[in-house]
């Protein structure tokens, strides 16, 4: 289940990330899975999970800024 759950939110995480910085999908994938944030989300300790998509979003933007 919390494996669903997860794959749903990356999908969504991954059109959001897609449309803000006008990429196609497969580079907000790349950029996505090769992100501390999906480190994070993907740990279900971090808690990251049970956020929102657009707080996932912003965290991940404020880790592509630096």
């Amino acid at each position: 289940m919390r494996d669903q759950v997860l794959w749903r939110k990356e999908g969504r995480i991954v059109a959001l990330l897609a449309k803000r910085l006008d990429i196609d999908v497969e580079r907000a994938l790349d950029i996505l899975y090769n992100s501390r944030t999906f480190f994070l989300l993907s740990n279900p300790d971090s808690g990251l999970l049970l956020q929102s998509d657009e707080y996932i979003l912003n965290d991940l933007l404020r880790e592509l800024e630096v």
